[in-house]
């Protein structure tokens, strides 16, 4: 049995829903996914008082399901859609800006191959203009590659009527904590948010919204919020809210998005952009920790968004046209470690294929006032959200003025060089506690500049500065920080969201007992909330191995 330390009380340990009250708001935002969270983090900044609510965790539904980039879009130029092209190679560069250490540069390596559907001189050209469109402000110029250099480049690589490549600049990012940056600057802004709070019905007054009434499913308490403006931005439950509001018309088109974390593909830090055979769609394998990310699939969904889960043809689809750009041996069902899908919220386009539906976004706004939020795309969620931004503070009256959150770095970035500011903070982890250098590393990659509020917890109390499990990588200090700081209320908040444990070998199963020890002991959780946190995430497991 382990040794659970004894903490001082904290008041983020209070259910969150007991500081909302009565009070009432400016703004209420519904969903606390990207496009919520950073809403509420630019409409924070600008002096308004909100409340932000998510049913699940922070960034518990797409917003922890994506590909993980951010990127400039370079299969939009197919569709000719400059515009967004251009607009997210200029978020790109401005999140890099403002948070580096969860947005970095990755090299992208496109083979292209005799008789593929895009010739080497249809990716020259659109490499070009890819460029063109970013300012040529990319981390590197594009560079084609001869067959030769392209081989040299990615081993792994299947030689074959290889004609050449292209090598490109993007980034790669950790989505969930990129949500969670944006949830925990707005709270430092004076926003309230809180997980775990569903909404049961909308309040309104002479056919005007004015709140909308809540369930804690904690513990089952009701309560109202009062509200000058709603918004909607719930993603892909983004129809079942304005149903709510009166409005049945239908305006997603949401499509299943799976991915798969395979044994690493490759070498080095280069991703591939390969194309399928049998449609001809694009697809990442991207260097993730030490495996590979590859997806997504881009397939209509008209189920339960609350159910969506990676089927077995989406897998077999992913492993399949992998395989097929690889000298390796095929990559086998039994090396997958993890799967899972998400849904774009996609605006409706019956006339358009799901891989063409546009990933611009639409903002509704109904006759009772609801705003809603549908489509976009995570690397353009900035802009998104200060769109509707202006656009409330008008409704309002007041917040009015340019948007501040191009330039304030989120709570884990830092003034001036970065580089430097991670070199100071590796020195004294190693020398304060010595940890291992891939551990330092990582938690500088996870926490940036807020490393130095772990170290405080870690200095007060030494004997959380160890591996939650023997050989395990994530400290049992991350656990207390992850409640106190980053309003983590069960194990698959910190082991799915605050850290990627659930997505590697093991799937956060050898951790589990220790984390319900630790999160139990600091959140005073009963016995019987602690069994259930056990019996839900390995049904969660569970789950996933019998459907993937």
């Amino acid at each position: 049995m382990m040794t659970v330390p004894t903490l001082p009380d904290n008041p983020l340990l209070q259910r969150n829903c007991k500081r909302f009250g009565q009070q009432k708001f400016d703004v209420l935002i519904i969903g606390a996914g990207i496009n919520g969270s950073g809403i509420a983090r630019d409409l924070a900044l600008r002096g308004l008082r909100l409340a932000l609510i998510d049913k699940g965790d922070f960034a518990s539904g797409t917003s922890s399901a994506s590909t993980k980039l951010i990127h400039g879009g370079l299969r939009y130029l197919e569709q000719f859609a400059l515009n967004l092209v251009f607009e997210s190679c200029r978020e790109r560069r401005i999140l890099q800006n403002i948070a580096p250490h969860l947005v970095t540069p990755m090299p992208f390596v496109i083979p292209v191959y005799r008789n593929d559907p895009r010739s080497l001189m249809t990716i020259r050209a659109g490499m070009v203009l890819y460029d063109l469109l970013a300012a040529f402000r990319n981390t590197r110029r594009h560079r084609i590659l001869s067959p030769a250099k392209a081989l040299d480049a990615e081993p792994a690589l299947r030689e074959e009527q290889l004609t050449g490549a292209a090598l490109y600049w993007d980034c790669r990012m950790d989505d969930a904590r990129l949500c969670l940056e944006n949830v925990l600057a707005a709270i430092e802004s004076g926003a309230q948010a809180a997980n775990y709070l569903e909404v049961t019905s909308l309040i309104k007054r002479a056919g005007r919204l004015a709140g909308a009434r809540l369930l804690d499913r904690e513990t089952t308490e009701e309560i109202e919020i009062e509200a000058e403006v709603v918004i909607n931005a719930t993603g892909p439950w983004l129809d079942r809210l304005c149903a709510l509001d009166g409005d049945y018309s239908g305006k997603l088109r949401p499509t299943r998005g799976t991915h798969v974390v395979i044994p690493r593909v490759g070498r080095g830090n280069r991703a591939l952009y390969l194309s399928t055979g049998r449609d001809k769609r694009l697809f990442f394998v991207i260097p993730w920790e030490a495996h590979s990310l590859v997806g997504t699939t881009d397939v209509d969904y008209t189920g339960d968004p609350d159910a969506v889960i990676p089927t077995e043809d989406d897998i077999v689809y992913l492993l399949r046209e992998t395989s097929r750009h690889l000298r390796c041996p095929p990559i086998d069902r039994a090396d997958v470690i993890a799967s899972f899908a998400g849904l774009r919220p996609l605006v409706t386009d019956p006339t358009a294929t799901a891989s063409r539906i546009s990933r611009e976004h639409r903002i509704y706004q109904s006759d009772s006032g609801l705003i809603s939020v549908g489509g976009g795309k995570y690397t353009t969620y900035r802009a998104v959200a200060e769109e509707v931004a202006i656009m409330v503070c008008e409704r309002l009256g007041r917040g009015r003025g340019p948007s501040r959150t191009a330039e304030i770095p989120l709570p884990g970035g830092a003034t001036g060089p970065f580089p430097a500011f991670l070199s100071g903070l590796t020195s004294s982890l190693s020398k304060e506690f010595g940890l291992p250098e891939p551990t330092i590393d990582t938690l500088l990659r996870r926490y940036g500049s807020r490393t130095r509020r772990l170290m405080d917890l870690l200095h007060a109390r030494p004997d959380l500065a160890r591996p939650i499990i023997p050989g395990s990588p994530l400290l049992a200090g991350e656990v207390i920080f992850a409640a106190d700081h980053e309003l983590t209320r069960t194990p698959a908040d910190f082991l799915r969201r605050r850290t990627p444990a659930a997505l590697r070998p093991g799937r956060g199963l050898d951790e589990l007992p220790a984390v319900i020890e630790l999160l139990g002991h600091h959140l005073r959780a009963s016995a019987g909330q602690r069994r259930q946190w056990q019996a839900d995430y390995w049904k969660q497991y569970n789950q996933h191995e019998k459907d993937s």
